[in-house]
């Protein structure tokens, strides 16, 4: 009996579901996503997605320029070129590229300093720019709705991680939903590698790019990279057979340019703060051990190294929280957010210093801007904290119920607070 109730599930589904024409291959095809839906969906996500990984790269706002006057040249040949195209660099250690549908793409910081020339920056951006125009995302989201897996498009929810309440433990303020994270199948892979490289050579580039950058990406995840595991192997894994069919593609297009001056000019930011980072992501290891005054030590060398980058200062405050320093702490929240006053992280954590200190109102302010950049199970907890101080039960019990839905020891505290209030 239910199977015959899934069966005409599927059968309802697909009524309703429209047949479209894949805008690369040309062939029709079942989506229970609309062209106009998938814009929608992707202009909606493309924000919280940013805030969940590390916010927009700041540092040097010429990077983002130039990656995407290289994005905009791949667009422009592309099979969908009048999808509202955006690029953006993310400021995140981990490598890794996406595509959201309607044409939002982003690429990390951790990504780009694998790359040596701007042809092969031409070929991450033209395959995730396939997988945008020929609808991958609505696919797998049809066929993850038929399987009966729901829908992959769930924008950012609450934090199922578990931290720790008040004490600001180092994954504290991790957010829930990953962002958009599609596991493309092995067709659409193929097809991203094959399309994209058709793209490049459009474009003017050298399509032999594409095959170094799969010959780099499969030496690496032999070496077990955990950066590259976790990021985009995660989601487009290499193997020999890509490289292979890309050797086969690629030598159908002779020529083109590298620009590697060019991509060497636009990186050389990046590649000056080379250490910055590397001293940032010791002390990421040492306050993750609870080390934290040798994680201070690294930190404030990234700092002296970089002040303009807000990741280091944003740590450089919780390490200062966690020695209960609560007045320096937010002094380098305060930096955080001269840096990069658009992301969400440095908003909270002040927040929760400011409440420590006793300043609800000022500690309501910093943990509602927060919110409006990306709602967190920790923020809302806190605001929770603030209304039940105010006496405002409602209002307080609503935020403990958003809360407490995260689960985890936040989930847990917030579940006793709604025990408490009625």
């Amino acid at each position: 009996m239910n199977i015959l109730f899934r069966l005409l599930g599927i059968s309802l589904l697909l009524t309703v579901a429209g047949c479209v024409t894949n805008p690369v291959t040309g062939k029709s095809q079942i989506s229970l996503m609309s062209p106009e839906q998938e814009v929608a969906s992707g202009a909606q996500n493309y924000g919280p997605a940013q805030q969940s990984q590390g916010g927009q790269y700041v540092v040097d706002p010429g990077l983002t320029t130039y990656v995407q006057s290289v994005g905009k040249k791949l667009a422009a040949v592309s099979d969908r070129p009048d999808l509202p195209y955006e690029f953006v660099v993310l400021n995140n250690d981990v490598p890794n590229a996406w595509a959201m549908p309607g044409g939002k793409l982003a690429i990390n910081r951790g990504l780009l300093v694998y790359l040596q020339d701007e042809a092969q920056l031409a070929s991450v951006l033209g395959h995730e720019i396939v997988h945008a125009a020929a609808r991958h995302g609505a696919q797998q989201q049809t066929q993850n709705v038929l399987m009966g897996a729901g829908v992959l498009i769930a924008g950012v929810a609450i934090s199922e991680k578990k931290p720790e309440v008040g004490a600001l433990g180092m994954g504290a303020l991790a957010v829930g939903a990953q962002a958009w994270q599609a596991k493309y199948g092995r067709g659409h892979e193929l097809q991203s590698d094959e399309v994209g490289i058709k793209y490049m050579a459009k474009a003017g580039y050298d399509a032999q790019a594409a095959v170094e950058l799969q010959e780099i990406f499969v030496k690496l995840s032999e070496g077990r990279n955990a950066g590259f595991i976790e990021g985009l192997f995660a989601s487009h894994p290499p193997s020999q057979e890509r490289v292979e069919k890309n050797k086969a593609t690629a030598a159908k297009y002779p020529g083109g340019v590298r620009n590697k001056e060019a991509f060497q000019r636009a990186m050389a930011q990046v590649n000056k703060d080379k250490k910055a980072y590397e001293n940032y992501q010791k002390a990421q290891k040492l306050a993750g051990e609870k080390k934290y005054i040798d994680a201070q030590s690294y930190v404030e060398q990234s700092i002296a190294q970089q002040p303009k980058e807000n990741l280091f200062w944003e740590l450089k405050g919780q390490l200062l929280l966690q020695q209960k320093k609560t007045d320096d702490a937010v002094g380098a929240f305060d930096k955080a957010i001269q840096a990069n006053p658009k992301y969400f992280k440095p908003y909270a954590l002040r927040g929760i210093a400011y409440y420590e200190e006793g300043k609800r109102d000022l500690a309501e302010k910093d943990l509602l801007a927060s919110q409006r950049y990306l709602p967190t199970q920790i923020a809302t907890y806190y605001l929770g904290e603030i209304s039940l101080a105010k006496g405002n039960k409602s209002q307080a019990s609503q935020y403990f119920q958003q809360a407490a839905q995260g689960g985890g020891e936040i989930g847990e505290a917030a579940k006793g607070k709604l025990e408490r209030i009625q």
